[in-house]
């Protein structure tokens, strides 16, 4: 399939954006705040719980802002704009880490909110932009080539930063052990403003309705009447709610490993080539996910998912070796992108059709304000016991409630006609 320009510019922001999630949320900000705080007299179970109340924070402010931002955006003229403050926002702060001092812990959680505020914020709108870059015979094609371009970017400024860490440690580049982690930040705020020129260029608002009087007031009521509709529509409701608490494990798992990881003793160098490999593993497995769920039902493939991650969940609990955690990384990886895609495409199939963007907009706002709990289910669990293996161990508990609500999920949408 051949692109238009403006597929192109689109697909290229998950490139340029997947950067962040690869080295700042997941690997090396993660590794480099624990030891910084270790340094400055934190234990590592304290400085795990910060870091699971810091990412529940910036989960939460975007999560409550997301919803009537969307909303304004709708109107002409207003989801440009955001996307551009919210990519300002997240661009400055990735590339300002690399500046604040390392014995300032407490900045460095602030600034990174910062970054996971604009990262967010900016993802909302970059995804209604698909309806404008593209047709509808198209868009699934360009969304999956965003999808597949976000694991392949996320993997390159990575391999320049391991790169830099390992010379620097073998006395080939002349940078301290501070020095390193700062330099990737800042290559990793380079790439992904870099790569986000073309989507700031050439993609413009296509779709949208006229500005009318009491903006604000208007965009609540109508955010009011999108969620009484799908209310009406009790399978994709019941869905929502499985899948906020069972992303929520997900998402909680995601940005919480490499700490964990940290606190089993594992080093900083070894933590990053598993996490490495684990991107690696997640986007082919999420493709034999969608083929198994053409044979098996996306539902059936949902519950194995959830029940790997269970099972994944209790292993972490009994973990001590690195080989552990590369049997950890692997089965992560090899569920993590299926039950994200399977949950998007079975959520698809409960819903009218017609009323498809108000749809999705309610399940874009369930994932946000999913990624809080679990988190901070993690950060106090830690707190109280002084144990990060029974901070992870909470988190089985999200997987349960989200398969035990998903049972109440019908009837299967196969099953349903259009509303």
């Amino acid at each position: 399939m051949k692109l238009t320009k403006l597929e192109r510019s689109w697909a290229l922001y998950d490139w340029a954006n997947s950067a962040y999630t690869m080295t700042v949320t997941t690997t090396v900000f993660p590794l480099y705040f624990k030891a910084a705080a270790s340094d400055m007299g934190i234990t590592a179970s304290q400085s795990t719980a910060y870091w699971g109340f810091a990412n529940s924070i910036a989960t939460f402010l975007i999560a409550f802002l997301a919803p009537i931002l969307g909303t304004i955006a709708d109107y002409f003229g207003f989801k440009k704009r955001f996307f551009m403050i919210f990519l300002a926002i997240g661009v400055s702060a990735n590339f300002l880490l690399g500046f604040v001092p390392e014995t300032k812990w407490v900045l460095l959680l602030f600034v990174y909110i910062l970054t996971a505020i604009g990262f967010s914020g900016s993802n909302i709108f970059y995804d209604a932009f698909l309806v404008d870059v593209t047709e509808d015979d198209r868009m699934d094609r360009v969304s999956t080539l965003g999808y597949a371009l976000g694991y392949i970017g996320s993997t390159i400024p990575f391999i320049i930063a391991m790169a830099i860490i390992l010379l620097s440690q073998q006395g080939i580049l002349p940078f301290d052990g501070y020095t390193t982690p700062k330099i990737a930040f800042v290559l990793t705020a380079v790439w992904w403003l870099a790569f986000s020129i073309p989507m700031a260029k050439d993609v413009k608002q296509v779709h949208g309705i006229p500005r009318e009087p009491k903006l604000i007031l208007n965009s609540f009521k109508r955010m009011g009447r999108t969620f009484k509709n799908i209310k009406m529509h009790k399978p994709a409701f019941m869905f929502l709610i499985a899948y906020f608490f069972y992303i929520d494990g997900v998402d909680t798992i995601i940005k919480m490993a490499t700490s964990y990881g940290s606190d089993l003793g594992i080093d900083s160098n070894t933590l990053l080539i598993i996490l490495l490999v684990t991107q690696f593993v997640a986007f082919p497995s999420a493709i034999i996910f969608g083929q198994l769920a053409d044979r098996f039902k996306g539902k059936t493939m949902l519950y194995v998912a959830i029940i790997i991650y269970t099972g994944i969940c209790i292993y972490a609990y009994f973990m001590k070796t690195t080989f552990d955690f590369w049997v950890l990384a692997i089965l992560v990886g090899s569920v993590q992108g299926g039950i994200q895609a399977i949950s998007r495409s079975y959520f698809a199939k409960l819903i009218p059709k017609k009323n498809a963007n108000e749809f999705f907009g309610f399940f874009n706002i369930f994932g946000k304000f999913a990624a809080i709990m679990g988190p901070f289910l993690v950060g106090y669990v830690t707190l109280v016991t002084g144990r990060s293996n029974y901070g992870v161990m909470s988190i089985v508990v999200l997987f349960i409630i989200g398969g035990l609500v998903l049972t109440q999920v019908n009837p299967e949408p196969e099953q349903m006609t259009e509303n």
